[in-house]
Formats: C-alpha cells, structure tokens, sequence
C-alpha cells in the first residue's frame, strides 16, 4: 500500500452493519497497519490525565483540591483527576464499569454516544436512580461499537465541575485507517465561580458575561460600511428586541479558563510525533457550553470520522466543534517542528491549545487571534433586512412566544399586513419593505429570543433542493429545506481557509434500514434570552405532561426549527440519528447534531431501543434551564 494512502479500499455493505464497526481488512502485518491500540509505542502520551483498561474499570468520585492553571480549585475528581482517565473498551467486550460515588450529594455517569441498555445509560430519573453517596454502581453492558466518545454526569450542573472524560474504543477488527500513532485531546471549560451561581448570573442579566458588546467606535465603523440608515436600522432592531448582535456565547473567556486536557494555554501540554509519522487525534469537545473552532497552522487535517463513526475522507484546515461532538482526523507532519493546536472559543474570548511537537517542551506561534462576529441578517446567510418575505413562514410553531404586545416597531412601515389582524398595538415603521402576508397567526409572540433571525430559511427559502414524495414527506437522504449544511456557522470565513461543514460528511456505504419514514416529528427549539428560558415547542421540561412516544422498530423523520438566535447541540440517547444532508444512501450517523440559529435540520431515526431516554440541548445551561424532555420507545 501507498505511504499516503489513508483509507485501504471501499468497504462493503456487510462491514459497515455494525454502524462502522466491523471493517475487516484482512491481514494487518500485510496492510501494513500500526492502530494504537495494537501498538504500546504508538499509545505514548495518549492522553494527560491516563488511562483505565477495560473490560473491568473502577472509578472513584470525589471533590478534592487540585491545581487548575496555576490556581487552586475544588473541581471533581476521578480517579484523583479532572477531568477524569480516559476508559480503554474494546468492541465486543461485556463492559464491568465499578462507579463509587464519594461526594456529599448523588452522581451519575452518562456513556455518551454509547448504545446499551437504558437502566446502562446513566440518566438519573429517566433510566436509574443515580448513585447515592457512599454508593458503588456497577455499569454492565455489551460494548456494541467503536470510536471516539467521551463520558459525563448527567447530575445537576456537576459536569460544569470537571467530571467527564474521554471513552475510545477500539474495533474488534482492523480498522481501514491507517495510522502510527494517537492523541487523545478533551476540550473543557473551567470556571473558579460554583456553576450555580453561574446560573444565577443567566438568569439576574442577559449578557452577564458578555464583555465583548459594541461600542461608538464599532457605531461609526459600521456607518463607513453599511450607511447610517442601515446602521441605525440594525441597531434598533437589537434594542427593541433587548439583545446583543455579539450574544454568541451565554458564558464565555470573562469566567472561563480553556482547557485541553485539564491544561490552560500557558501550561502548553505536548502531543508527542516522529517526523513522517501519520498521527490519529481524537478530538472531543467535552465542555459544559463551548463552541470551539480547530485548526493546526501548517498542517492539513483529514477528517476520518465524526462522532465516533467513519466517514469517507475529508480534507480540512479547520473545523468547529459543537458542544458534545467528536472528529477524529488524521495529521502527517514531515518536518522536524512543533505545530499548535489551536482550539479558539466560537465567540472568540479564549482559547486552549496545546503543542503538536517532536520532544517535551517546545512550542509554537499561537495564531493571530479573530475579532468577534455579530449575529443578524448576514451572519444567517441573508442579505440586509430591506425587501425580506416572511410569506413562506406559515408552517412556523410560535406557541412559545407570548410577549409582543407592544413591542415598538416604529421602522417597520411600508409592510403589508394584511394578515395580520392581531397585531394591534405595535408600531411597524423600522422595517421597510417587508412583507407579512403569511404571518396571520402571530399574536402574542415573544421575539426577545429571535431577535435578527434570518426567516428565508424557513420553508424552502435557503436554496437547497428538496424532493418531495407521494405522500408529501421528504425522501430519505435528501436535504431539508431551511439547512444550511454547507455553512460552517458565525465567525468563519470560507474563503479563509478550507472549512470542515455538515454537508462533508459521508458514511462508508449505506446503513443497514433504508426504509422511508412512516412519519415526521417537527420540534421547535425556543427560548427567552432575558429570562434565560430554554425549552422545546415552548415548554420547559417541568411544564411538559409526559414524554414524546416513539413505536418500537418505526423508522421516523426528526425535524429540529431553531427558533431561537443561539447554537444549539441536540443529543439524543441509545439511537443514532442520521443526518439528512444532502448525501442520499450515505448520510452520516450522529448522536449530537448542531443546529444553527434560524435554521432546519432533519435526521432519519430507527427507534430500535425500547425504554425511556433523554432527549436535550447539550449546553448544560439550557438543559437545566428546560430544554430537556424524554424519549419513550414502546
């Protein structure tokens, strides 16, 4: 085999029907392939905090003091460290997990991405108890799978306080990535303030750690630019919907210290490589609300897999990585250098990195640092707000958005508002040239959460192409209209460099059910900023009557609308969702999927798991604040 070739040869569909897992190459010796797991030498300085082999591992949970960038915290701790030992399985392995809960109060521990039994799966109230203080749990389960996951508690905001980690798992036979050697890099965010009072701070001050906002300079920058009338226009709208154009990020760089591996910037942890070396990282993004974008100056990264699944070769200068998420990719450097990866916080107030280098110690140039990006109509693929049409937004779930009596619209005139009857009160005059004529249901709407939203996005208006069936759903594999699969998200630049987005991502060879979906689920993801409230189709779990009912082996549609002007990472536990973007038979398996403001993502689901499981935004912020419900297969 050539020295460059990464994959070894297309793989058939009897080797993907373990979701990726069984990709027999034959020999290894005559493929020449060296995976980390099969080689000790290849395995050195995998990860900072060390590892636990499987299949029997005991963990120890405790709140201790440790060192966190040179000052003392009180985070918790596994295994005397935080966060917590990266765990080593092995596919078909029956895991023996041994949890002994130290703490004063209850914990869990969530196998994230992982496929097992419910009671397995470590979601207190939903699935188990949780584990009682002084309390030993023992997790047993099949392991079912490979690839690059991680693992945290599902208990209160304790994941806030360091208690995660990575899981790998190696396949049972060889995969066909050919790789000398791996590097394990966990991305977290520290804060020295107790998460609770983090919370507080959300709920008391929209903004609270926003330290970035605009000021006269950036007023008088964007009236160069843009022209005062289209400025003040701008600007008004944020203040009457009580936002920030700059609120990218509910906490960010002012309260947290970027970690990778449990390291801060300054303390430069090394991921050691000799020169030609093809070097394997596993990259997980296991922080509590961080969005980061990754890239490795002088380098060229091959994207091999996502969220624990392979994927068909990707080559990248960058890619972001939504909370939960994980890429693995591949890196060959040739020289004899150090090299810095660089994980930039999405709203750009912070950064972890670490050094890619041949020897302890050395380190290289951090990159020139990117100024915060303003939310509104361009960072959402629009074009101005003059001459918009809100006629295609009849299909959209307001329920959730109680308060727009008397909001001031004074910019809105010359909009046609014949249906909008109900809407008595306002005052349109700031916005010009829009035409409202299918917004008949819009009374009682609460904007203070959609403040700038791109609305061509929503039913058909994004330019994306999507075939229709007879029976009036999407066919399977085809892109929803409102995706924008092909756009990386706020702060990026595409012609800057090479970008890695949702449409990239391709599966190895079709999935094992390629039924159609009998029928679609549409949630809408929603919220209020300035209450820092955060639901699904407007109500917070505690308001919900009972859990969203998938049958037993049905094969349905999942459609998430983000009505909501942040991020959103939506995980679902114990099923794969398959993202529909565009890449028929072979679109991507993901346990996490990102979906950007405004915007309309659809997966196809195979409900194959009985039981209950949760279903939340994984910024653990919101899902404390209400975007939680529960998944009932029966």
């Amino acid at each position: 085999m050539a020295r460059s070739s990464i994959i070894s040869h297309p793989l058939s569909r009897r080797q993907v029907l373990k979701g990726g897992a069984a990709l027999g190459l034959g020999s290894a010796a005559a493929m020449g392939l060296t995976p980390a797991w099969a080689n000790p030498w290849g395995r050195s300085n995998v990860y900072a905090q060390g590892v636990e082999e499987g299949p029997e591992v005991s963990l120890a949970i405790r709140r201790e003091s440790l060192s966190i960038d040179g000052q003392e915290a009180r985070p918790i701790t596994l295994n005397g460290t935080s966060p917590g030992p990266m765990i080593r399985l092995k596919e078909g392995q029956d895991a023996v997990l041994r949890v002994t809960n130290l703490l004063d109060e209850s914990t869990s521990i969530h196998w994230h991405g992982l496929i097992l039994p419910p009671e397995m799966d470590g979601v207190p109230g939903v699935s188990f108890a949780g584990i009682a203080p002084g309390e030993t749990f023992t997790y047993r389960f099949p392991v079912r799978q490979n690839g690059t996951y991680w693992y945290h508690s599902h208990s209160g905001l304790q994941e806030q306080l360091g208690h995660a980690g990575p899981l790998i798992i190696d396949a049972a036979e060889r995969e066909p990535i050919r790789y000398d050697r791996e590097h394990v890099i966990l991305l977290t965010d520290w804060t020295f303030e107790e998460p609770m009072s983090v919370f507080r701070n959300l709920k008391t001050m929209e903004g609270y750690y926003n330290f970035q906002e605009r000021t006269i300079a950036d007023f008088f920058a964007d009236v160069r630019e843009k022209g005062f009338a289209q400025t003040a226009e701008m600007r008004g709208m944020w203040a009457q919907m009580r936002m920030s154009s700059r609120d990218i990020a509910d906490v960010t760089g002012s309260t947290y210290t970027y970690l990778l591996n449990g390291h801060s910037p300054q303390e430069n942890w090394n991921a050691l490589f000799k020169a030609g070396e093809r070097i394997r990282l596993r990259v997980i993004n296991g922080s509590a609300m961080s969005y980061f974008d990754v890239r490795i100056p002088g380098l060229k990264m091959t994207v091999v897999a996502a969220d624990g699944q392979p994927v068909q070769p990707v080559p990248v200068d960058e890619f972001r990585i939504g909370v939960a998420e994980t890429y693995d990719v591949l890196v060959s450097p040739e020289d004899d250098q150090a090299y810095t990866i660089f994980a930039e916080a999405m709203d750009r107030s912070g950064y972890a990195r670490a050094t890619l280098a041949p020897r302890e110690g050395m380190q290289a140039d951090i990159p020139v640092r990117r100024q915060i990006a303003d939310r509104g109509m361009e960072a959402m693929g629009a074009h101005g707000m003059g001459g918009m049409d809100h006629s295609n937004m009849s299909g959209m779930d307001h329920s959730g958005m109680s308060n727009m009596q008397g909001m001031d619209h004074s910019n809105m005139s010359g909009m046609d508002h014949s249906g909008m009857s109900n809407m008595q009160g306002m005052d349109h005059s700031n916005m010009s040239g829009m035409d409202h004529s299918g917004m008949s249901n819009m009374q009682g709407m609460d904007h203070s959460n959609m403040a700038g939203m791109d609305h061509s996005t929503m039913g058909g208006m994004s330019g994306e192409q999507a075939k229709i069936g007879a029976n009036g759903m999407l066919v399977a594999g085809e892109a929803q209209p409102g995706s924008r699969y092909d756009q990386a998200g706020i702060g990026i630049d595409p012609d800057e460099r090479r970008v890695l987005v949702y449409r990239d991502l391709k599966a190895f060879a079709p999935w094992p059910d390629r039924r159609e979906p009998g029928r679609e689920l549409e949630l809408h993801l929603t919220g209020n900023m300035e209450r820092y409230m955060w639901s699904f189709d407007g109500k917070k779990f505690s308001e919900v009557t009972g859990p969203i009912h998938f049958v037993k082996d049905e094969r349905l549609r999942l459609i998430l609308i983000n009505d909501t002007m942040m991020e959103h990472p939506i995980h679902l536990h114990g099923m794969w969702m398959e993202l529909e973007n565009g890449q028929g038979e072979l679109i991507p398996r993901k346990h996490t999927l990102n979906v950007k403001p405004g915007e309309r993502v659809s997966a196809l689901i195979t409900a194959d798991a009985e039981g209950s499981w949760a279903f939340h935004c994984h910024l653990l912020y919101h899902m404390d604040a209400g975007m939680f419900r529960v998944v009932q297969v029966s």
